[in-house]
């Protein structure tokens, strides 16, 4: 037998520590001998969860990878037509099928998706959609009504195999983009089966075999289908890799009714065998939207019971953490409409109320990452502050008095006190939040004591006239920096608005609409890496968007369903802070976010 420096050309170093360990050659091995162990750099495979769907859906149809994953119509219940898009960190919403249904079946990418058949009230349909990136166009009607078949392939080159018509179905045929021809039948009448490859190498395998979950899978080669190797664990319904190939698949969930229930096993394809992986689903289902490759997979969605839930699977060297919310230390005084400021770490709360707005607060806490501390109050009580800076460099700008008037007052705080300084303009309630720094801030919009549009920009010492807001709005919220910010949402005149404005430093414009209007969100991070979080739709929400400069999607949500929260400002979007907040009623609980993050780790290696 070959020894390793014949294998990988290098000698088994003998080191009194780890070296530093990269992912230049997987495989590398050394001899740790301050440990006394054989150590190696090997590839480890685990499924992490992602951001939640915005829409929780079962039986929905998926294309794409784990980077570009699109999820297509499904059922609530009742039938959806809504897409959305993923794009390696979050979901946002896509242009929306023009026929609302479930059960249908999906492949392509996320700029040139394909959408086949489905299911709504006791209709099985023949509808064919096209996907473009932005909206769906109707493509050439599939031969026969069916629901739940399985396809691979492209747009422009795919194949279909099964499903359900009358009954369940052993028909196959391809598709070039405008035209479906009848090609050979599968071997294994079945519906709901997995799926990876293209039209001349395709793979199905599982499904629902006349009422049993099947474990077949069947070849494809361009003209015929020949029976492979079977899975290891019978699967109707679950999420696979359509971005994978005939020699590569990965398969995820799904129901077995042999024992009937929702499983979690993964299976592996490698062209030769089926292996099952010690990594499975945190989330057992079936239904769900699967797409990416056998190690990059993506899935999302499914039930029972209805869920959003997404994870990520990655075979690699490198170990992903998910992003995710941690408890971090309660406020001494409780509250809502307050603001923020500061980092994760070295956090500023200041003002607010505690229900009607005579009980609004001067309480001033410094965070330190782990524990809140009292400091000195505000000069002016209030709440419904715009807010700007760091724990030791603060402005607070307008807001409303304990009568619910609005306030020009302003305060710096220097990490000890607060001054008082040059007023606002114009007294100001619900100016936009957590803008800026101390010494160049941003204030828009508000009540003023009706909706205003108006900014104003300060200097460290006066005020001058900004660009105006293109709609005059008030509860929204702010992020950024005087010359790069974005006014998020909030409140309009009988209405809550979804509207996100950006600013340049001398005009406001309407960019990306977040997915469904809101106000009161806590922030963090820059123009074109942002968060936002928490917020009222009117009821409290713990949903948290992600913005990349152009549009919205999600991120994982907070532990807590909360409104009228603050949040740090300064702090980045993969490192953020939100605390306070309308819950009902209100409440002192801090969450910390930290977003995915991964290493290269060494396994140690054990002989027997």
């Amino acid at each position: 037998m070959a020894d390793y420096n014949a294998i990988k050309g290098r000698l088994v170093q003998s080191l009194s520590s780890d070296p530093s360990i990269t992912s230049a050659y997987e495989g590398q091995v050394w001899y740790n001998s301050t440990e006394s162990k054989l150590k190696s750099l090997v590839k480890i495979s685990a499924w992490h969860s992602g951001a939640n769907l915005s829409t929780a859906r079962y039986y929905s149809g998926g294309a794409g990878t784990q980077t570009a994953g699109l999820v297509f119509g499904g059922n609530l219940p009742p039938y959806t037509g809504a897409t959305e898009e993923y794009n390696g960190s979050g979901w946002s919403t896509g242009g929306s099928l023009s026929t609302a249904r479930t059960g249908m079946v999906g492949t392509g990418t996320q700029t040139a998706g394909l959408c086949v058949g489905g299911w709504q009230g006791s209709t099985n349909q023949t509808v064919v959609e096209h996907y473009d990136g932005t909206s769906w166009t109707a493509g050439t009607a599939y031969p026969t009504g069916t629901r739940y078949a399985s396809v691979v392939g492209i747009l422009t080159a795919a194949v279909t195999a099964g499903g359900y018509d009358t009954n369940y179905s052993n028909q196959s045929n391809e598709y070039d983009g405008s035209t479906w021809t009848e090609a050979p039948n599968i071997n294994t009448t079945r519906s709901g089966a997995g799926r990876s490859g293209t039209q001349t190498a395709g793979l199905i395998f599982g499904g629902d075999a006349s009422g049993s979950s099947t474990t077949a899978a069947e070849d494809y080669n361009g003209s015929t289908w020949t029976t492979g190797t079977s899975l290891n664990t019978p699967t109707r319904n679950s999420g696979s890799s359509c971005a994978g190939t005939n020699t590569a698949a990965l398969n995820a969930g799904g129901r077995n009714t042999t024992v009937p229930a929702v499983i979690s096993a993964t299976e592996i394809w490698d062209g030769l065998t089926w292996t099952t992986s010690p990594a499975s689903l945190a989330t057992a289902r079936q239904g769900l939207a699967g797409m990416g490759t056998s190690t990059a997979g993506l899935v999302a969605g499914g039930e029972p019971p209805t869920t959003g839930a997404t994870e990520e699977f990655n075979t690699s060297i490198n170990v992903t953490t998910a992003a995710a919310w941690a408890s971090g230390g309660t406020m001494n005084t409780a509250r809502r409409s307050l603001a923020g400021s500061g980092t994760q770490t070295a956090a500023l709360a200041f003002g607010g109320n505690q229900g009607p707005a005579g009980t609004a607060v001067n309480n001033s806490e410094e965070y330190d990452g782990s524990s809140w501390t009292e400091g000195n109050n505000l000069n002016t009580t209030r709440y419904a502050i715009g807010s700007a800076g760091t724990q030791t460099a603060t402005l607070a700008s307008g807001g409303a008095n304990p009568g619910g008037s609005p306030q020009s007052a302003v305060e710096s705080y220097d990490g000890s006190s607060w001054t008082s300084g040059t007023s606002l303009p114009t007294a100001t309630q619900a100016p936009m939040s957590y803008c800026g720094i101390q010494t160049a801030a941003l204030v828009a919009g508000g009540f003023a004591p009706s909706y205003t549009s108006a900014s104003y920009e300060w200097d460290g010492s006066s005020w001058t006239s900004g660009g105006a807001l293109n709609n005059a709005v008030g509860q929204h919220s702010g992020l950024g920096i005087q010359t790069a910010a974005l006014s998020i949402g909030g409140e309009r005149p009988g209405a809550l608005t979804n509207q996100t404005e950006e600013y340049n430093g001398s005009s406001w414009t309407v960019a990306g609409s977040l997915p469904s209007a809101r106000q009161g969100q806590g922030t963090s991070g820059t123009q074109t890496a942002g968060l936002a979080f928490g917020g009222q739709l009117p009821s409290s929400t713990a949903e948290n968007l992600g913005y990349d400069g152009t549009s919205w999607s999600t991120r994982p949500s907070l532990a807590t369903a909360r409104g009228a929260l603050a949040g740090g400002g300064a702090g980045t979007d993969a490192l953020a802070i939100a605390f306070g907040g309308n819950v009902p009623p209100h409440t002192g609980a801090t969450e910390e976010f930290t977003g995915d993050t991964t290493a290269v780790t060494a396994s140690t290696i054990t002989t027997s």
